[in-house]
């Protein structure tokens, strides 16, 4: 697409299609950015329009006698309970541009440079509401593991080891850890440490196990462990329009989005306490 030199373009198709294209990017690397996207459950049903979408978890199905469905006329019915996802939160990020800087930077650019930040807050908002509710879903840990790479381990048998009518403990592949920088860096501190370490090449798995390194962890606690699925997190983006500020020689432009945040898995959901690792 040819450089766009004058902000009044926004308003037509050309500018349209650029303000498309551009925060087309910033919704798809947000997706890929964030560690939430590949934890999150997707198995959702409803029209998210609606403001919400439905999760179901199965309950195991035990075993009977063999003839026990012919001597009832059925097998035994599939339990379900559902968790209401709300898409509750409506938020936006409008950028406000004068003619002038136009002038001087021309609109790709300046548009380029708005959706950079635009998808950094986003980040940022998914992230923090994502880790949130799970520190207020999860069960906190007990332990009295004598250092970081122990109750490292603690946290994943914590997740592995649940029993219920809904989960018969859970493999260590579907297993997450999401550590604060400090917690990383102690546990990777201690790995390196280790003679003929055969974690050393590639921490991103512990024992089995995936490990992150965020910021966004609720202030309070130094993880959080979690199985693949347990949280909820429908998001619901638009791309605002190019609109002409009345009475002013600038342009407003930008993003809607909608989002909720909800434990569909609560049960496997544990959570480290600072005071817990110190």
């Amino acid at each position: 697409m040819a450089r766009i030199n004058s902000l009044n373009i926004l308003l037509t198709t050309e500018g349209k299609d650029k303000l498309a294209e551009e925060y087309g990017k910033v919704i798809e690397n947000v997706q890929k950015a964030c560690i939430s996207q590949n934890i999150k459950n997707v198995d959702l049903s409803g029209d998210p329009t609606s403001g919400t979408v439905e999760a179901k978890r199965f309950a195991n199905t035990g075993s009977s006698a063999y003839g026990t469905a012919r001597a009832a006329g059925k097998g035994v019915a599939a339990s379900a309970e559902p968790v209401t996802v709300a898409i509750n939160t409506d938020r936006e990020l409008i950028n406000e541009v004068e003619d002038k800087d136009a002038r001087l930077y021309g609109v790709d650019r300046l548009i380029s440079r708005k959706a950079a930040q635009n998808e950094k807050s986003m980040q940022r908002e998914l992230e923090r509401a994502f880790f949130a509710e799970a520190a207020t879903a999860g069960t906190e840990l007990t332990t009295e593991a004598p250092g970081p790479a122990q109750i490292l381990e603690d946290l994943i048998q914590a997740v592995e080891t649940v029993q219920n009518d809904f989960v018969d403990g859970v493999e260590r592949d579907m297993i997450n850890v999401i550590l604060t920088p400090a917690m990383y860096g102690a546990v990777r501190v201690y790995l390196d440490s280790v003679e003929n370490n055969s974690e050393r090449e590639a921490y991103a798995l512990y024992h089995g196990a995936k490990v992150y390194s965020s910021v966004y962890l609720p202030e309070g606690y130094d993880a959080i462990a979690m199985a693949d699925g347990s949280i909820a997190q429908p998001v619901l983006p638009t791309v605002a329009p190019a609109e002409k500020i009345p009475l002013s020689n600038a342009y407003a432009f930008g993003l809607f989005f909608s989002y909720g945040t909800k434990a569909v898995m609560p049960d496997l959901i544990f959570t480290l306490p600072q005071e817990a690792s110190e």
